[in-house]
């Protein structure tokens, strides 16, 4: 089994409930899984040879909460560059009515793609338009996934 660890970026709470039920869920396949809603590089590097998953929300603007901003503007993209022994995946948590639906997760997607990691399985969109309760769409997502480890 693997060593998972989340790192969710939450405005309102959304993407931790999500994170917390996708850690049960994960859990229960027989993982390890620590979550970390305020995660800093020490934690992420922690992980770099194992599995990350992200769990966020997109602001308004397309951009990262303000809770997971400085790990990946000031950490992972300006101080780590290659991470090839990374295996990771995304849960980018949006609203379908913006033109930036589920930014910020397409952001670290793209920015661990560029940096050599490998993305397991696919990157999961929750439209809060279609899903105003992320979690159900998440658990199930999150127990395909889990099996590719």
């Amino acid at each position: 089994m693997a060593q998972i660890g989340i790192f969710v970026g939450t405005v309102y709470g959304n993407a931790l409930l999500t994170a917390e039920e996708v850690e049960s869920v994960l859990t229960e396949q027989g993982h390890q899984v620590t979550l970390f809603e305020d995660g800093g590089l020490e934690q992420w590097q922690a992980y770099a040879d194992r599995v990350i998953l992200i769990i966020t929300s997109t602001t308004g603007q397309g951009g990262l909460p303000d809770n997971i901003v400085a790990l990946f503007h000031q950490q992972v993209k300006d101080k780590l560059g290659h991470q090839p022994a990374l295996r990771y995946g995304v849960i980018a948590l949006g609203d379908s009515s913006y033109d930036t639906f589920c930014g910020a997760g397409h952001t670290f997607d793209a920015l661990l793609q560029e940096q050599g990691a490998t993305r397991v399985g696919d990157l999961l969109e929750i439209d809060a338009v279609e899903h105003p309760e992320p979690e159900t769409l998440a658990c199930r997502w999150a127990a395909a996934w889990g099996a590719l480890l």
